[in-house]
């Protein structure tokens, strides 16, 4: 145990990151931290820094940066190659660590991050903020007394827009690899992420071991070597997980996992905490819940010994599917007959990728399953 507030340290505080700087700003004013310093490879300028986080060291050095400042706590949220490395050097200095989604672009860099860490004896919290969301232990509740019968499986459905811009935002985006690097940064793994962890926390199936299944199509309408327009059924030991997932959407709206009971399904809108529960026999009831930040979280853990909300094994299921996606062939481009392009942004769009997407979670179906035209074979690992 220790007091507060904790000396933290940032890496990574431009893109995502500002996002970050928010958060920490929030939890100094409460008194729970403090901003030591700042990792960029090029230093923030006084405009850049919030308001209140006056003016914390800085250094491209991660290492050298968590020892001048005695952090406790460093938040990672650097380019997904980086995460592995930086993270076991904050660890061997004995520092705690908030390390963005997704943990690592391979589950061989993952399990070397997640041993190193529990070998060093600190405490590694992942990124994924929806399972802070107070609705995954409710839905877990009314599961487990039966509300939607016994509970056949959970789709995911994410319809976002990216424009072409979203590509050329950093060197490693749209990437599988970089100057030999796995990188790994497509719309199930990356930007939809939140959705197959989602999922697969719900189904209950979070760890390695509960996969015994992956398979994969995995699409492009964008000039990317990563895929936009995806979808994976994940079988694990306690049943099947689906996402469906494009940044191509043509009326982006809210992602969201969906329960199939044996009397009733469950939507959760991840990102909104918001839970519609159907059954039968009764009318619709939703409900809005809280939502621990994960931040939070983890200095609550170091001080007053409450759970961590997101231990990396507990992520070691996603990771697989991240594993799977890394080693399936390439994404196939869409024919151009296919999508079209829309000046806004510009950006590409898939025609009907919504609908796609929509009944890929109400039927636990893959999109060549759905009879999209320009779906694929699936690709199938164990």
């Amino acid at each position: 145990m220790t007091t507060t507030p904790l000396p933290v340290v940032l890496a990574g505080a431009r893109g995502h990151g500002h996002w970050h700087l928010d958060n920490i700003r929030r939890l100094q004013r409460a008194g729970l931290l403090r901003l030591a310093g700042i990792c960029e490879l090029t230093p923030l300028t006084a405009e850049e820094i919030p308001d209140g986080l006056g003016a914390p060291e800085q250094s491209a050095d991660l290492g050298a940066l968590l020892d001048a400042t005695g952090a406790r706590i460093a938040v990672i949220c650097t380019p997904i190659p980086t995460h592995t490395d930086l993270a076991l050097t904050a660890a061997r200095r004995g520092v705690h660590v908030l390390l963005e989604k997704p943990p690592a672009p391979s589950y061989a860099e993952f399990r070397r991050m997640a041993d190193g860490v529990a070998r060093a004896g600190v405490v590694c919290q992942i990124g994924f903020q929806s399972l802070g969301s107070h609705a995954v232990p409710a839905i877990r509740r009314l599961v487990a007394e039966g509300a939607i019968g016994e509970l056949v499986g959970v789709g995911g459905a994410g319809a976002w827009a990216r424009d072409e811009a979203y590509y050329r935002r950093a060197p490693w985006a749209g990437k599988r690899r970089l100057n030999g690097a796995d990188v790994v940064d497509g719309v199930l793994t990356n930007p939809l992420a939140h959705a197959v962890a989602t999922g697969l926390a719900l189904l209950g199936a979070t760890r390695a071991e509960h996969v015994t299944g992956i398979e994969t199509e995995l699409l492009r309408a964008n000039d990317i070597e990563s895929d936009d327009t995806s979808c994976v059924r994940v079988s694990t030991v306690h049943g099947p997980v689906t996402v469906a997932a494009t940044l191509c959407a043509e009326e982006p709206g809210e992602p969201y996992v969906l329960l199939h009971g044996g009397s009733g399904r469950i939507t959760f809108w991840y990102k909104q905490d918001r839970v519609l529960l159907q059954r039968a026999g009764h009318g619709p009831q939703e409900t809005e819940y809280g939502r621990t930040d994960l931040l939070e979280n983890l200095v609550q853990h170091l001080t007053a010994g409450a759970p961590l909300l997101v231990a990396p094994d507990e992520t070691g299921a996603f990771m697989r599917v991240v594993e799977a996606v890394r080693t399936a062939p390439d994404p196939a481009p869409l024919p151009e007959s296919a999508w079209r392009l829309l000046p806004d942004g510009p950006r590409r769009v898939v025609t009907g990728v919504d609908g796609m997407v929509a009944a890929s979670a109400d039927t636990l179906a893959l999109y060549s399953e759905l009879g999209a035209s320009w779906a694929l074979p699936k690709e199938v690992s164990t």
